[in-house]
C-alpha cells in the first residue's frame, strides 16, 4: 500500500505530468507582473515620464509616475490637462505604462 502511495505520487510530481506542467506554467505566469490601470488628468510630462492625477470625489487624490519607453503604445496626444486612462506595469523602477489612452482636454 505504501509503495502504490508513493508511485502515484512521484507519478503525479513527475516532470512530464500535466500537473507539473500546470505548477510549472503558474509560477511562469506568477513572476511576470500583472498589468495594471490607472485614469487621470496629466499634470507632468516630458519624453520619458507622464505624471497623472487621480481625483476621486471623498477621497484622498493620488498620483503616480508612470515611465514611458519605446514599446509604450499611445492613442491621442499627450498633452497637460488631459483626461487619460494608463494601462501598466509595477516593476522595480517604478511603474512602466504599456498603453496610454488619451481620452479628452481638460476644460479650463
Amino acid at each position: 500500500m505504501l509503495r502504490l502511495a508513493a508511485g502515484a505520487l512521484l507519478l503525479l510530481l513527475s516532470p512530464t505530468s500535466p500537473f507539473a506542467a500546470r505548477a510549472q506554467e503558474a509560477a511562469t505566469t506568477a513572476q511576470k507582473p500583472k498589468p495594471d490601470y490607472f485614469s487621470g488628468t496629466i499634470t507632468l510630462m516630458d519624453e520619458e515620464k507622464l505624471t497623472v492625477l487621480k481625483t476621486v470625489l471623498g477621497k484622498t487624490s493620488e498620483t503616480r509616475t508612470f515611465l514611458i519607453t519605446k514599446e509604450t503604445r499611445i492613442e491621442g496626444k499627450l498633452k497637460l490637462k488631459a483626461r487619460v486612462t494608463v494601462r501598466y506595469t509595477h516593476e522595480d523602477e517604478g511603474y512602466r505604462a504599456l498603453h496610454i489612452i488619451v481620452r479628452a482636454a481638460q476644460k479650463k
